[in-house]
């Protein structure tokens, strides 16, 4: 069994203001995300999709659209009963809580938003985007295991944890899978594959199909939710139920831009 690294989460206080780790993960998140496209808008081999300009712009909605629709989408998918008793909750972000299913919807309406308003294809910039994604998870992980949060089920394997909050029992860190899975590993995947030019919604399908399936492998071994537990079959989670359309979303924008191809090929 490893030891947990408790850490406290409060990284430092400016005057009266205290700054917390998970928030600067946000803030890493976003930088590195920024500096990353910024060098694909550089050196790519094949015509950028954005200016560094319109980086900089499309950033800022993605960020609103990531805290805004984490927020909703976690009271509705994960509190719903808390919402409909106090709706003020729903802006209590102090006090935690947000849904990744839901920051995704957030981001993709301000990404639609922003394509509008330059007149850019949506399609475009989602596929540009997407490779970058998971080092905003990776991060967003990082920031969950320094709170000693969402930690996995119990477990007698070597690498268990023993959480502050998670009783006094070994875990799978969790977090620590998502890191690496839906965050290292994924990046790594999609940084590759988008190298070189791909059709229209295969990047974006990729990163669909790879998180969706990653979360619900980690699922087997997070603990879910109190308030939820398992909502079918005994083994069912809520994040593998939001993890599904991703999945059956992801295989079929990768079939319909590659039959594209094929399509256009043969005639």
């Amino acid at each position: 069994m490893l030891i947990y690294p408790s850490i406290n989460p409060i990284a430092f206080h400016l005057g009266p203001l205290t700054v917390y780790w998970y928030g600067l993960m946000y803030l890493f998140a976003f930088l590195t995300c920024w500096g990353i496209l910024s060098y694909r808008i550089r050196f790519a081999k094949f015509p950028a999709v954005l200016t560094t300009e319109q980086l900089s712009d499309l950033l800022f909605y993605a960020a609103l659209g990531v805290v805004i629709g984490g927020r909703l989408g976690y009271m509705l998918f994960y509190a719903f009963a808390d919402l409909i008793s106090n709706p003020l909750l729903l802006f209590e972000v102090w006090k935690g809580g947000m849904s990744f299913h839901g920051g995704l919807i957030g981001v993709i309406l301000a990404l639609w938003f922003f394509s509008r308003k330059t007149q850019k294809s949506l399609i475009d910039i989602t596929d540009f985007v997407a490779p970058v994604v998971p080092i905003g998870l990776a991060f967003g992980r990082l920031g969950n295991f320094i709170n000693g949060e969402l930690w996995g089920r119990e477990t007698d394997v070597p690498w268990a944890m023993v959480f502050p909050s998670g009783g006094l029992v070994p875990r799978h860190p969790s977090q620590l899978y998502e890191f690496f899975l839906e965050g290292v590993l994924l990046f790594v995947i999609l940084w590759f594959f988008s190298r070189k030019p791909r059709p229209p919604w295969a990047v974006s399908g990729l990163f669909l199909l790879g998180y969706g399936l990653f979360r619900f492998l980690v699922e087997f071994f997070r603990q879910p939710d109190v308030q939820l537990g398992f909502i079918a079959f005994g083994w069912l989670t809520q994040g593998q139920l939001l993890s599904l359309p991703m999945i059956f979303l992801g295989l079929f924008l990768l079939i319909y831009a590659y039959r594209g191809i094929r399509l256009c090929s043969n005639t």
